[in-house]
């Protein structure tokens, strides 16, 4: 079976120039937007290795940050159709789509779990971040739509963004702490324990977790210990095959999804065949490789193939 990346970025263009009307520095602030594989979806192609499938997300862009409860809303649901119309034209090329839910809205994201991506074939979950409006996302204000999800039995996409409390920012560290530490935050406020069929899928394998496991398992209480490894997490670390094994360690094999970040990362258009390389490098056995290759997003799903 085809390898499923999924972890792979898009920038829809009417969701895009609705956001450049409300916040035209958005280029500016984030230069990866200026990325065009993002957008054009023939430059994507161009760079496609004919094999891969991608599960596409929204890039970083939150409605949340720029306009109130409402518009933010209608922004997300909106985007998320034009979304599901990008995988559709390109279902060859990609497998299904994670929606974005407005976070200063809660009614409205769980709503649109349960209305709008629940009910659609071609979602697959949606997508949050490790901050929202100041606060951890595992603050008490957003549980409602970790219950809505689920209850639904649909996956979270966690996707770090900077605390902007601090002046020392950088994406070589700071995502992978901020990925920690929401990490963290959410075990120690006790969402696996409410919620015993919550499915998390952390970016850039779960960040500093695998390589401070011995950390993990002696300080904290254990059930949080083996909370930890209840995440799931993708292989978006550019290569380095020996810290995907600490991840595969830690997590266990079925708890590793191949991931990309495409098609950021390396440009043009990510690095797909690095990290492909780094999983054959990886030391598992055919069965687990397949497992990480696709069978485990899809044993995820309950979509056994």
């Amino acid at each position: 079976m085809n390898p499923v990346d999924v972890f792979a970025h898009v920038l829809p263009q009417r969701f895009y120039a609705r956001m450049l009307e409300i916040e035209p520095t958005i280029p500016q602030t984030y230069a990866f937007f200026n990325n065009p594989v993002l957008t054009d979806m023939g430059q994507r192609r161009a760079h496609w290795d004919g094999v891969t499938k991608q599960v596409i997300s929204f890039v970083n862009a939150l409605p949340e940050d720029y306009v109130g409860p409402q518009e933010a809303a209608q922004l997300c649901w909106e985007g998320n159709e034009e979304l599901v119309e990008m995988m559709r034209a390109d279902s060859d090329m990609f497998d299904a789509a994670v929606g974005m839910v407005p976070m200063n809205n809660i009614e409205e994201a769980v709503r649109i779990v349960k209305e709008q991506v629940n009910p659609n074939p071609d979602m697959v979950g949606v997508q949050i971040f490790t901050r929202a409006l100041g606060k951890s996302i595992a603050d008490e204000s957003f549980r409602p739509l970790f219950a809505a999800l689920a209850q639904a039995d649909m996956p979270a996409w966690l996707h770090p963004v900077f605390d902007l409390r601090k002046p020392d920012n950088n994406l070589v560290f700071s995502w992978e702490y901020e990925l920690s530490q929401a990490m963290l935050q959410m075990v120690q406020a006790g969402l696996f324990q409410e919620l015993p069929n919550l499915k998390v899928i952390c970016h850039h394998a779960g960040g500093m977790v695998p390589f401070f496991a011995g950390r993990i398992d002696r300080i904290l209480p254990s059930d949080q210990a083996k909370d930890f490894r209840k995440f799931y997490v993708d292989t978006a670390i550019l290569g380095n095959p020996k810290a995907l094994d600490l991840a595969v360690d830690f997590y266990g094999a079925d708890h590793v999804l191949f991931g990309t970040d495409a098609p950021l990362g390396i440009l043009p258009a990510g690095a797909t065949k690095e990290i492909l390389a780094a999983i054959d490098a990886m030391n598992l056995s055919q069965e687990d490789r397949q497992g990480v290759l696709c069978n485990n997003y899809y044993r995820m799903l309950g979509k056994e193939q």
